[in-house]
């Protein structure tokens, strides 16, 4: 299997998949919990299971395809209850169908009939709270934004947070599910006043980040700097008009510009 892993702090493994996004394992005494599972074109579980004995539980972030549709090789996924059409709409044929021809583009070999017909879970549902793994505890933290059943995870012994795309170096919030930018920063920045994280995974990077990433990230998101927002192209083949902004060097956050009011 063509996965890479990568050991970023005791009992927490980054994983890649094929297609290049990320997911994170960690991994107790007693349990393993599995953040995310990829596009599902390879058997993320028989993967996780060269990695550890532990039972393994699934939580998704959230239910983009490149996040939920590896919950196909797994009997169960928790998600959150606001994230349930989400889920079901990018796990459906067509998105199925547009992830194969992607997958065909970077001359990746798939039973294209196994995986347009393979089910996924019917989603069980988490609203928060902490999962012990055995020394090892997940904090889960509803964080609407990317998604409005957006979750993140605190790895509270590691002092870690997995932001799932609520937070990457390029974060996206052009969607048509996503938050309006004002909602989206208010969570966020709620969590950076309330969440004592040191250092960050997120889902399409494959390095830990360091808490002031993130502070300069939500730091430079001014209104200023929100309003004068140069036209992107990320969004003309959904019909959104999608704008691009860099609040710190290296980084850099693409919205639907008719969601901000420009307060």
């Amino acid at each position: 299997m063509s996965f890479k892993a990568e050991r970023a702090l005791p009992g927490v493994t980054h994983i890649t998949d094929a297609m290049g996004v990320c997911m994170t394992l960690l991994e107790g005494k007693d349990r393993a919990l599995l953040i995310d599972a990829g596009y599902g074109l390879e058997n993320v579980r028989d993967y996780v299971r060269t990695l550890t004995d532990r039972p393994v539980s699934l939580i998704l972030t959230h239910g983009h395809h490149d996040h939920a549709l590896g919950a196909m090789h797994f009997e169960r996924a928790l998600i959150h209850p606001a994230e349930e059409a989400v889920y079901r709409t990018y796990t459906a044929g067509f998105q199925r169908r547009q992830v194969l021809m992607q997958a065909a583009e970077k001359g990746l070999s798939v039973d294209e009939a196994v995986y347009l017909r393979a089910p996924v879970p019917e989603p069980e549902m988490i609203t928060g709270g902490e999962l012990d793994l055995g020394g090892l505890t997940g904090r889960v933290i509803p964080c609407p934004g990317h998604t409005p059943g957006s979750l993140v995870v605190y790895v509270t012994e590691q002092r870690l947070l997995l932001t799932g795309d609520d937070w990457n170096p390029t974060t996206w919030l052009f969607f048509p599910e996503a938050l309006p930018v004002g909602d989206y920063l208010k969570n966020m920045r709620a969590l950076l006043d309330n969440c004592p994280f040191e250092r960050a995974l997120c889902s399409h990077s494959p390095v830990l980040h360091e808490r002031a990433e993130l502070e300069a990230f939500f730091g430079g998101l001014t209104p200023e700097l929100l309003r004068a927002a140069e036209p992107s192209p990320e969004g003309k083949e959904r019909g959104i008009r999608t704008g691009r902004c860099v609040p710190a060097e290296g980084m850099q956050l693409i919205f639907d510009l008719d969601k901000y009011a420009g307060e």
